[in-house]
C-alpha cells in the first residue's frame, strides 16, 4: 500500500502545534501514532532541518501523493 500525504497528515500533523518541527520531532509523532513503517520510512527521507508547518514539507516529499 502506497503512503500518501493524506495518511502522513493523520500520524505527525500534531507535532506541529508547539511551532516547527523538525525530523526527529516527525519521528517522534509517527511511532507515537502507531504509524506503518512505510510512513516512517518516508519520513526518514526528509532533510534533517527545521520545518514551519506541515504544507512546507510537500516541496521535499514531491513524489508522494495526495490521497488514494
Amino acid at each position: 500500500m502506497t503512503v500518501t500525504r493524506t495518511e502522513l497528515a493523520d500520524h505527525i500533523e500534531t507535532a506541529f502545534t508547539a511551532g516547527p518541527a523538525t525530523r526527529d520531532r516527525l519521528l517522534a509523532f509517527a511511532a507515537g501514532s502507531h504509524a506503518r513503517p512505510e510512513v516512517i520510512e518516508v519520513i526518514r527521507t526528509l532533510p534533517e532541518r527545521s520545518y514551519p508547518a506541515m504544507r512546507d514539507l510537500w516541496t521535499d516529499l514531491t513524489h508522494i501523493p495526495i490521497g488514494d
